[in-house]
């Protein structure tokens, strides 16, 4: 069983679909006190954190939208919310590491692993702009001048991905986002103003994805913003693309 804390965009099809087999069954562990895995470390880790394991299994399920899947498998836990467990069974640099070998002859995630800590700031950017503009200016700072090594800037970012945003964070960090993929709208039609910041992520991941666009789509933003976003009911737990109209 494993349960990984960097972001899912990292993982490949089968670890993203197996981290999401294998949380079911922390849940169904958790829930009906079942003795097979109740001691395994991954359980320890989780329980008492229910609203961790209901938001990580949103983080996948938008991930996993990404990558065409759909996803219709709730979890209904919510105890602790905004806690999440205090300890790792490999800290985050470790993960990368691991799977830098699980990788080494298969296809990798969406966001390709990072080999230093300035692809590892790119790819983290606008998910720390949607939560704190402030250290986000700091990071990228200490970044250039080579003042974070690549095991504390893992866990920095890592840790911060955990933080709720604001709704305005997301927004500002999604306009950001949009210059890369955004066209004047047609003579008439209103632009972007009006459209809710779930419409303006959606058309976002679309162009981003049809395009090509690497610096978004190597972007953990482009995923994980969605999960902390209402969930709609066109949508339910899916978090899928919403396109124009």
């Amino acid at each position: 069983m494993r349960v990984w804390d960097i972001d899912p965009g990292y993982l490949n099809r089968q670890s993203l679909l197996g981290e999401h087999r294998e949380l079911h069954g922390i849940v169904s562990v958790i829930r009906h006190g079942k003795r097979g895995y109740a001691r395994h470390p991954e359980t320890l880790r989780w329980n008492r954190h229910g609203w961790a394991l209901w938001m990580r299994h949103r983080q996948l399920a938008c991930e996993m939208a990404l990558r065409g899947y759909r996803e219709r498998s709730p979890v209904p836990l919510r105890s602790n919310p905004n806690v999440w467990p205090g300890d790792y069974i490999d800290p985050p640099d470790r993960q990368f590491t691991l799977l830098g070998e699980k990788y080494r002859d298969r296809p990798g995630g969406r966001i390709p692993l990072p080999g230093d800590p300035q692809q590892l700031w790119r790819q983290h950017k606008y998910s720390v702009l949607s939560r704190d503009p402030g250290l986000y200016r700091s990071i990228g700072r200490a970044v250039s001048a080579g003042e974070l090594e690549f095991a504390r800037l893992a866990q920095l970012l890592t840790e911060q991905l955990r933080r709720r945003p604001a709704p305005g964070g997301i927004r500002n960090a999604v306009q950001h986002m949009w210059g890369y993929v955004s066209i004047p709208p047609p003579e008439g039609r209103p632009g972007i103003g009006r459209w809710s910041t779930q419409r303006l992520l959606g058309e976002t991941q679309r162009r981003a994805i049809a395009g090509e666009v690497a610096y978004l789509t190597e972007s953990t933003a482009l995923g994980e913003l969605m999960a902390w976003l209402p969930v709609q009911r066109r949508c339910a737990s899916r978090c899928s693309v919403l396109s124009d109209g």
